[in-house]
């Protein structure tokens, strides 16, 4: 599929990497920038992961990381207030009217 552009002098090629920077500047707009300090072990053990190509930069690698603490936090967090909860209580509750309900539904 070839791309309509307003000088014959630019490739496809050339418009798909220009295009591609406008997504990357556009989708970088949207981060705000934060300054950490990290151990020298740490920035170590960063780099070879990138060096390896784990993770395209630093950046990216600190931003995975710190996703996926704060998405296991949260499923901590929902897992203690359910331990709050009496079973018991809940399914009582959950039954409540389902007696009553039963009687009502349809044979199928």
């Amino acid at each position: 599929m070839r791309l309509v552009r307003d000088h014959e002098g630019v490739s496809d090629a050339e418009l798909h990497c220009c295009i591609l920077i406008v997504m990357v500047l556009f989708s970088a707009s949207s981060r705000t920038k934060v300054a950490v300090s990290l151990d020298e072990s740490t920035v170590e053990r960063l780099d070879r992961l990138v060096k390896k190509a784990a993770f395209p930069s630093r950046s990216q690698a600190i931003q995975e990381a710190v996703e996926e603490k704060l998405s296991r936090l949260e499923r901590t967090r929902l897992a203690r207030e359910c331990a709050k909860l009496d079973p018991a209580f809940e399914k009582s509750m959950a039954e409540e009217g389902l007696s009553e309900d039963v009687a009502e539904w349809p044979a199928y």
